[in-house]
């Protein structure tokens, strides 16, 4: 079964589960009365309308590139994602307004023992597609089926909420539905900001994973002719489309070709194994020859000297035009990078007269 049909199949069960919960709990919540299993019901109803959005976005998403989208459509599933939040949100918010003249003027709803039945099923069921959604959510890497396989988790625990306050009203005789809907409404609003969030994230660009990309260092790194993997940047097109570049520290005597062979084999290993199309750039190293070592632990000790300098890798020393050229990576909130790259260069020039100094600035993006 592929991604896409997964992803449908999985909406899809959840689409006739919650329709029967719904019908179920709406009689139940008329008959006796109750304000929070009716709640119960319209969020169970909001559940449907959150997996009918589902498979429209994986529907979408799956579109082939074109020409104005030469990278595919799948961020479409992170918008879906957002339009799931908001429905979840709108859920909560109708909840808590229902809630509140409940909580002012309570009234004792009409239960019976075969109201704790439904609801005991309805918390069994929720809580095995839930458990059966966000498996297949993280499985399929699809964002709006795992923020849908949480919400029927939810569900779960809110029923359950809703079935201490029947047994409550059938022993003691007190009303807490309006507290109960009220609790249930806010429960509701909380996973739909957690989920508004986590979907604003992924559209605005968030930092790439930070084990992924150790996982992606550690393999360049593991050729022979590389002393480094850096400025790894990664751009995600969709939960399974993945495009960045790196940069490798190789020594500076390789032929065009034998960088050429290095650079294919690398992309190709990276793209085989964990479906990342980098394009990979170099940095000559000439750094380690001993005519330059001088040079080399100077910089070091230098740059070691201030605190907020997080790495420094690219160093070339390039003797015929007596250029020096490094770049340095300080937090993305650092703000003096001009006059650290002028004080690093003045210092650098007083002690080594005859050559220039050319300073890169890199953000650390882990």
């Amino acid at each position: 079964m592929n991604r896409q049909t997964a992803i449908v199949w999985a909406s899809v069960i959840g689409i006739i589960t919650n329709v029967v919960l719904v019908g179920f709990k709406m009689l139940v919540g008329l008959i006796s009365g109750s304000i929070a299993i009716i709640l119960d019901a319209v969020n169970n109803l909001t559940d449907v309308l959150s997996s009918v959005v589902t498979i429209i976005g994986t529907k979408l998403a799956a579109r082939q590139p074109d020409e104005g989208h030469p990278y595919g459509h799948g961020r479409i599933e992170y918008l879906t994602t957002l339009l799931v939040g908001v429905i979840i949100l709108t859920a909560g918010i109708m909840a808590m307004v229902e809630s509140i003249p409940k909580i002012l003027h309570p009234e004792l709803a009409d239960y019976s023992w075969n109201t704790i039945v439904v609801v005991v099923a309805a918390i069994v069921v929720k809580l095995i597609l839930g458990l059966y959604v966000r498996h297949a959510g993280r499985r399929f890497s699809s964002s709006s089926l795992i923020a849908s396989g949480i919400d029927a988790l939810f569900d779960a625990v809110l029923s359950f909420g809703t079935l201490v306050g029947i047994i409550v009203t059938l022993v003691f005789h007190v009303s807490i539905d309006g507290i109960l809907g009220a609790i249930i409404s806010l429960f509701i609003i909380k996973t739909s900001l957690e989920i508004l969030f986590e979907a604003s994230n992924e559209i605005l660009g968030q930092a790439a994973d930070r084990e992924l990309t150790s996982k992606l260092k550690s393999l360049i790194c593991t050729y022979p002719e590389v002393s480094g993997a850096y400025d790894l940047i990664l751009h995600n097109y969709g939960p399974t489309e993945l495009i960045g570049s790196v940069r490798i520290q190789i020594p500076d005597n390789l032929t065009a070709k034998e960088i050429h062979r290095l650079t294919r084999e690398i992309s190709h290993r990276i793209y085989t194994k964990y479906s990342v199309s980098l394009t990979i750039g170099i940095y000559a190293d000439n750094s380690t020859k001993p005519a330059h070592r001088e040079i080399r632990e100077f910089v070091m000790n230098l740059v070691n000297r201030y605190p907020e300098i997080h790495q420094v890798h690219g160093l070339y020393i390039d003797d015929e035009t007596k250029l020096i050229t490094f770049d340095l990576v300080l937090p993305a909130h650092y703000s003096r990078k001009p006059s650290l790259k002028q004080q690093l260069s003045r210092e650098i020039r007083k002690t080594f007269p005859g050559y220039k100094c050319l300073i890169e600035i890199d953000i650390d993006l882990g």
